[in-house]
């Protein structure tokens, strides 16, 4: 199965960058399984397909894609979503809940990628057209270490600059000189401000406030972090 044959067999149209993504190979991830860290993320890890070392996100194959998409359709599925409303799945969380192109929301050429929440009922805007979620996801990676798995500071240095050796040539020219900026930098440690005056602690390349500032010069998006039910009854 191909992207052609989901355009085809649901009535979508994938914007011409993911088409473009699948043409240079940084979809093929191969089929997840027991033994994919151990066999296939070694042969992917130096030149990485489409956001490979990004936290929490794992690329579906057109084949989970379709498989996916049968199960969002099911009027028997737990989730009960509005058929109005149209999400077309690409990759998901560890929890999974899905990373979808929402295509009810499509306004001229953009269209938005939102979060299918699998327990909560929302989806969540990230942001305005899969470009913009591409950059969003690298400033987030940059952001954040992962300290939880013991990544250490070349690890993840080295992580995120062959992440740019494969991803720079789909970012503005803005964008990327803006990654590189950072990439050149110092990796600090900074607390993150929770409710009830908590903080939680974090490690990376720039805090979540200068990603926030970033987010907004760069891709602004009115809907961000907006959420909205979907189900049938919603």
């Amino acid at each position: 199965m191909t992207l052609s044959d989901i355009e085809r067999h649901y009535g979508f149209t994938y914007p011409p960058l993911y088409k473009q993504l699948e043409h240079d190979g940084m979809l093929n991830v191969g089929e997840y399984g027991p033994a994919w860290y151990q066999q296939v993320y070694p042969t992917l890890k130096d030149r990485p397909t489409l956001l490979l070392h990004a936290d929490d996100f794992e690329l579906l194959s057109v084949t989970a894609v379709a498989q996916a998409l049968d199960e969002l359709a099911d009027p028997d599925d737990y989730r009960q979503i509005d058929p109005a409303l149209r999400f077309i799945p690409f990759a998901q969380t560890g929890a999974g809940d899905h990373y979808c192109f929402f295509a009810s929301g499509q306004q001229d050429a953009d269209l938005p990628v939102v979060l299918l929440w699998h327990d909560q009922e929302e989806a969540q805007h990230l942001a305005r057209n899969l470009a913009d979620f591409l950059f969003l996801m690298l400033l987030q990676s940059m952001a954040d270490q992962d300290t939880y798995n013991e990544v250490s500071d070349e690890e993840f240095r080295e992580q995120l600059e062959k992440t740019m050796g494969t991803h720079a040539r789909y970012l503005t020219a803005r964008q990327a000189e803006v990654l590189q900026a950072l990439l050149a930098r110092d990796i600090i440690d900074y607390d993150v401000a929770l409710p009830k005056g908590r903080t939680e602690a974090h490690r990376g390349l720039l805090t979540d406030m200068e990603l926030a500032s970033l987010r907004a010069e760069l891709i602004a998006y009115d809907k961000y972090d907006d959420c909205f039910a979907y189900g049938a009854a919603g």
